[in-house]
């Protein structure tokens, strides 16, 4: 049985990576050094990556912001950083954070001068996505830097693999933040530079384990730096993370009411539910009590006291206070050879139109109809959302 064991134990050794010679660890830290240096090609691809990623958070194009990580130098000098860090390598220390601070400050102040010059007036979801980091992010950022280790001392695994994991985490940040900085958006700039930390920071932490684990290093004082430096972050990070979720959650409960609501009154409400079209929904949560609005197409003239009934009727239904606002388009059916229209009639067509979805009379996007709030005056001064607020002829 101990002969068996002593067998696949050497079997499993086989396949394991052995630990370095000195000459391997020699030609690694040479050629860290190359990567370290902060050399014209390291600057123009580094300006290049900057451009294209700027422009691709301006245009909200996640297609060109992959471009720029495709070509995104960053992630060079921060493996040369974990490395010199461990084995208090002076010189490729120095040439290692005097590349990447090269790279920082040009990128934040390249990006800050074309959101000058650009002037968007806002900016789409690839900008927020970057503004408000969690533990997600340190996440990712650790697996990132154990890719990028792990694919330079393992022989076979293209550099170009690892430069793309690191760039997703480094230069769009940087850029958000020059943006940031160009519109005076202290908020966004400071959570996207806390995500530019968070990866710099969980890239060398793990670049360092993988040296270590590798053998081609030994674990300093400088890892329980690195580790003391990440778990700093755990407390915004965290907050930030706990955050999402609750929002999460509240905007899950919020659709489900919001469904729910939908429902009761098409289903169990004369007003909504017959001779009318309940054609949107909205629900302001951030009022006291939340205010309901509804947009109908309708044949008939709804009043305020039907309006009162529906209101009282939610508030029982869902034991929740809620402030009702109906937005009414009329709608009527007009040919040559009558001049009022029946309710058949009106059925007939609004069947037609159901059957193509391209045209829907019903739809205030594709008519022009004639708005009637149904509330009391004092209620019809209060804005309603840009939403769904009818266009006046």
């Amino acid at each position: 049985m101990r002969p068996l064991q002593l067998s696949g134990l050497a079997k499993l050794n086989q396949h394991l990576p052995k630990p370095p010679n000195p000459e391997q660890v020699t030609a690694l830290e040479n050629e860290l050094f190359v990567d370290a240096d902060l050399s014209v090609n390291y600057s123009v691809l580094t300006l290049s990556s900057c451009a294209i990623a700027t422009f691709g958070l301006i245009s909200n194009s996640t297609a060109v912001i992959i471009g720029a990580m495709l070509i995104a130098p960053l992630m060079l000098p921060l493996r040369g950083l974990a490395f010199s860090a461990l084995e208090g390598n002076v010189n490729l220390f120095r040439k290692s954070i005097t590349a990447i601070i090269f790279g920082t400050v040009v990128a934040i102040l390249l990006s800050c001068l074309l959101g000058l010059l650009v002037n968007l007036p806002q900016f789409g979801s690839e900008f927020l996505a970057r503004v408000r980091p969690n533990l997600v992010d340190l996440g990712i950022a650790v697996t990132a830097g154990v890719i990028s280790g792990f694919a330079k001392v393992r022989k076979g695994i293209s550099d170009a693999l690892a430069g793309t994991a690191i760039a997703v985490a480094l230069m769009p940040p940087l850029c958000v933040v020059g943006l940031s900085l160009a519109k005076q958006l202290w908020g966004y700039s400071s959570g996207a530079f806390l995500l530019y930390v968070t990866n710099l920071l969980g890239i060398t932490l793990a670049c360092m384990t993988v040296y270590i684990i590798a053998g081609y290093a030994k674990a300093t004082r400088s890892l329980g730096v690195a580790m003391a430096l990440t778990s700093l972050l755990f407390l915004p990070l965290g907050s930030n993370f706990v955050q999402l979720l609750r929002e999460a959650q509240l905007q899950q409960q919020h659709r489900e009411l919001e469904n729910a609501i939908s429902t009761i009154l098409e289903r169990e409400t004369i007003t909504v539910g017959q001779n009318t079209q309940l054609l949107q929904t909205k629900i302001d949560w951030n009022s006291n009590p939340p205010k309901v609005f509804l947009v109908l197409a309708a044949q008939k003239e709804i009043t305020p006291k039907q309006v009162r009934e529906v209101e009282a009727f939610i508030t029982r239904t869902l034991d929740q206070p809620m402030r009702l606002y109906i937005y009414v388009n009329q709608v009527q059916v007009i040919h040559a050879d009558s001049e009022t229209t029946n309710t058949a009639e009106l059925e007939l067509f609004r069947e037609q139109f159901r059957s193509t979805p391209t045209i829907d009379p019903f739809n205030p996007l594709h008519s022009t109809p004639n708005p009637s709030p149904t509330e009391d005056t004092e209620d019809i001064e209060e804005p309603m959302p840009t939403w769904e607020k009818p266009p006046k002829e």
